[in-house]
């Protein structure tokens, strides 16, 4: 009989690394595969699971206007509770540090389904940065039977929390999913670069995102007067901000960010987000994902965070933690802009992330373990 896998998720990231992952174990033929969404992002989950060609299983729909954190834990866990009890799992996969990680460790954890976490052992050692996912994390580790660790570093990191097996270091499925999705890009470009008509791709580009909550008020402030400042510095520079619903950003960003070489567009579907990232010159971002996206196409990042759960990055050189001041934000891509030496440094530096193989390993190790 095939062992019963179940994949639960809920955002845009989320399914973006589970993309290839479930794709891998469906190729295989080898195991019964479920797909479960909370839906905690409504819109842009969608997007990428159009995108990818996952049809959920089961679709818990709990997308509500400004809910609160405790709602949506206690709700995910609610739903969750009849997904188990239908779908029957032996292992459930979580992927990263979401509410529905957490949420989906719980049920799993009461329904007495083993858990295999992705991308496992990520720490920035402030359990209120980033919030609330530096302890989802942390928490779900301890209900976690089968440890995915994408780094050397974060394996480290279980050890030393005192997890001693079931402990695989593979990479992390975000190149999978970005090599997949650069293969599918392809073959339509020109719909691509249709939709940025409006950009000088003569010029060097600069994509910013910005979203997270920690960033909300002054920080979010210096980081909009740094990009002020840079693009009425560069004439031959021109940023383009996919901005952000949340109205902590998009007021601020609207009323600060006025200049002919800063483009302010609506937020992009992944496709178009990595399309957009290999025409850039330099990203400047606090995503976590594109920490690990944008150096596998040599793009220099300059993460706007006072600290970062991904710190290999940072080791390795393809990223730099910049923080939400406007003197050392400016510092930074005035370095990248004007010394060659700089920009070589990080744009050649070798990604700790991995190659693309990582969900290949990834059954290959749960072949092992159930078959």
């Amino acid at each position: 009989m095939k062992k019963k896998l179940l994949f639960i998720f809920g955002t845009r990231p989320e399914a973006i690394k589970l993309a290839p992952l479930i794709k891998a174990f469906e190729k295989s033929n080898e195991f019964d595969v479920k797909v479960c969404v909370t839906a905690q992002h409504r819109e842009m989950l969608d997007q990428v699971l159009n995108f990818f060609s996952i049809t959920p299983h089961y679709d818990l729909d709990l997308m509500r206007p400004n809910q609160s954190l405790n709602t949506l834990t206690a709700n995910a866990i609610t739903e969750l509770e009849q997904v188990m009890k239908e779908a029957l799992p032996d292992v459930v996969f979580l992927q990263g540090d979401t509410t529905t990680v957490l949420a989906g460790a719980l049920a799993s954890f009461y329904s007495r389904a083993k858990v295999a976490h992705i991308e496992a052992g990520l720490r920035s050692g402030d359990k209120y940065s980033p919030f609330p996912e530096e302890m989802n994390r942390v928490l779900t580790t301890r209900i976690t039977d089968f440890h995915f660790a994408p780094t050397s570093l974060a394996e480290q990191n279980l050890k030393a929390e005192g997890i001693a097996e079931n402990i695989f270091m593979v990479g992390n499925t975000v190149i999978d999913a970005l090599q997949l999705a650069l293969r599918i890009i392809e073959k339509d470009d020109s719909i691509y670069a249709s939709h940025f008509n409006t950009i000088d791709f003569n010029k060097r580009i600069i994509l910013v995102t910005c979203h997270r909550r920690e960033s909300f008020g002054e920080p979010f402030q210096n980081i909009c007067e740094a990009i002020l400042h840079i693009a009425k510095t560069y004439s031959d520079v021109e940023f383009v901000y996919p901005v952000h619903l949340n109205p902590n950003i998009k007021e601020v960003a609207h009323k600060t960010l006025i200049s002919p070489n800063i483009k302010l567009i609506a937020p992009l579907d992944y496709p178009y987000l990595v399309w957009l990232m290999n025409k850039s010159f330099i990203v400047l971002t606090d995503s976590g994902g594109i920490q690990e996206e944008a150096p596998s196409l040599g793009k220099p990042v300059l993460v706007m965070r006072e600290v970062t759960e991904r710190t290999e990055g940072v080791d390795a050189g393809t990223a730099k933690l910049v923080g939400t001041d406007k003197d050392m934000i400016i510092l930074a891509i005035k370095q990248l802009l004007d010394e060659e030496g700089a920009y070589s440094a990080m744009s050649k530096a070798v990604n700790p992330y991995g190659q693309g193989d990582t969900s290949e390993q990834v059954v290959e190790v749960m072949k092992k373990l159930l078959l």
